[in-house]
């Protein structure tokens, strides 16, 4: 079996607005900081790639291979990382590289403050059984800072928070020898989603949490799916998982919704199930 694998991360200049007609091609476009606190509007419906901004939170693994992705689509992205290890990659895909860590709060402001408005969120951070703090701190760090950047920009963006299969009511899905060696980070992912959960049900902030199973390196297969169903386990590639959060953060279905990511084809002995498509 894969293992399943915790990432994490945490960025770089003056702060950066993409919006308007010359979206694409104005990267020195700015609009004067809103200081005020503002009533955000109601969420949007399906978003298009090409025309958002996203803040990708995460290290080398799945968070890349989202950033990756959504670069081939045109969207405006910002990544937060720990280390400057990717920085040629992701300068070359046109995105911007945020460097800090989620468990300091000058390094989120920083990433938050950098550009001007963000449609959505993505993170993806953990840390080790032995060093779990990122799995609650660092991410609800970053919950708290994206409910703010709404009211700041008068507009919730999406929250995407990628957790475990394991976490919370999807405990009994793993084998228990795989529940018992991640217990500890799994503990901590729970407290991540409970405060998403809170805040945005108080914030009106659009949320999706996704659940990969036991995490592969390799081509994509083209048969991640999305379910509802929690006593689902199995594996999945990472660059599957990218595909699927970024259906998530498109997708006004997915909004509200936790959702368990497996190959089709790499499931632990389960019966069939229903999957969630978008």
């Amino acid at each position: 079996m894969a293992a399943f694998t915790v990432s994490m991360s945490c960025a770089t200049a003056s702060k950066l607005s993409f919006k308007g007609s010359a979206r694409r091609g104005n990267l020195a476009g700015r609009k004067p900081a809103m200081r005020a606190l503002v009533s955000p509007k109601a969420a949007r419906a399906d978003l298009e790639p090409d025309n958002i901004s996203v803040l990708v939170a995460g290290g080398s693994g799945v968070a890349m291979d989202v950033v990756r992705q959504l670069k081939d689509a045109g969207t405006w992205v910002t990544v937060l990382q720990r280390r400057d290890d990717n920085r040629p990659e992701i300068e070359k895909m046109g995105a911007f590289l945020s460097k800090g860590d989620a468990l300091i709060p000058k390094d989120v402001k920083k990433a938050f403050d950098l550009v001007e408005e963000y449609d959505a969120v993505v993170s993806t951070i953990g840390g080790t059984p032995a060093d779990p703090r990122a799995d609650s701190e660092g991410n609800i760090a970053l919950i708290e800072a994206a409910a703010l950047k709404g009211e700041q920009q008068g507009r919730m963006p999406k929250f995407v928070l990628v957790t475990s299969i394991g976490t919370g009511d999807s405990k009994g899905a793993p084998p228990p020898q795989v529940y018992a060696a991640l217990e500890p980070v799994l503990l901590e992912k729970v407290k991540a989603e409970d405060r998403l959960k809170a805040l945005c049900a108080e914030k009106g902030m659009p949320f999706v949490i996704v659940r990969p199973g036991g995490l592969k390196t390799g081509p994509s297969t083209g048969k991640g799916v999305l379910t509802e169903d929690t006593k689902i386990c199995g594996a999945i590639f990472r660059t599957d998982v990218a595909k699927l959060v970024i259906k998530c953060i498109l997708k006004d279905k997915a909004n509200g919704k936790v959702l368990s990511a497996v190959d089709s084809e790499l499931l632990f002995d389960q019966p069939a199930f229903a999957t969630f498509d978008l």
